[in-house]
């Protein structure tokens, strides 16, 4: 099991919204990041990949200074340095990244790590590796990200959640109709990208996502008892 968090109110279920300059086209990220906190979403990710690293830096200082003050979580995809810099909740790796090992001796055990997966054997060996959570997918088609990996299902998830005992994060093509195909899984939270930054209103997506997780698992709950 992972260390316990610096903070007990460290937000990691629910929805996960994942900020990508690219994505987002011509929104603002911090735009984005303020009407999100306005409708209750607590769980961001930066993620770039192209900008060179002082703008990085310059970006994640202000997405930090926005959940900051709104006791939200934010992670830094990738960069270690650049989360202990902005002081961050953590760092979230791919399977080509820094092994998670050597980030968390950047990071220490007060920092989250997360790591994406792509199979139920990838999902245990980071548990066991001491990630704090995991994404894990694609569950479905996704044109959003090309990673030449075939979507895993539902099903999977379904598989793996009762195996593993850190929170885990479904990725890849939901939307919010699948949000009832999945809260039944097991999963702790859901990981949107293009659902959330193309939305006309970004407020509003956000809005009808959390609400429907919440729906969703009320209505779980009633079936199991």
């Amino acid at each position: 099991m992972s260390p316990q968090f610096r903070n007990d109110h460290r937000h990691i279920n629910g929805l996960y919204i994942i900020l990508d300059r690219e994505i987002a086209e011509k929104k603002p990220l911090s735009d984005i990041v303020k009407s999100a906190l306005d409708e209750g979403s607590r769980l961001f990710q930066y993620r770039e990949k192209h900008l060179p690293k002082n703008e990085i830096y310059r970006v994640a200082t202000e997405l930090r200074s926005l959940t900051a003050q709104r006791d939200a979580t934010l992670i830094i995809n990738d960069f270690s340095d650049i989360a202990l810099a902005v002081d961050a909740d953590g760092v979230h790796l791919g399977q080509d990244d820094v092994p998670l090992a050597d980030a968390r001796h950047i990071l220490g055990h007060d920092r989250l790590i997360g790591i994406s997966t792509h199979s139920i054997e990838q999902a245990i060996e980071a548990e066991n590796g001491g990630a704090d959570y995991i994404a894990f997918g694609p569950i479905y088609n996704t044109q959003t990200k090309d990673t030449g990996l075939a979507p895993l299902g539902p099903n999977a998830t379904r598989e793996l959640c009762p195996r593993i005992s850190i929170p885990v994060f479904g990725i890849g093509g939901i939307n919010l109709t699948l949000i009832a195909e999945l809260r039944s899984t097991g999963l702790s939270g859901v990981a949107i990208l293009s659902a959330i930054l193309h939305a006309p209103d970004v407020g509003a997506a956000t809005r009808q996502f959390i609400l429907e997780w919440q729906s969703q698992g009320k209505e779980t709950a009633s079936n199991q008892k």
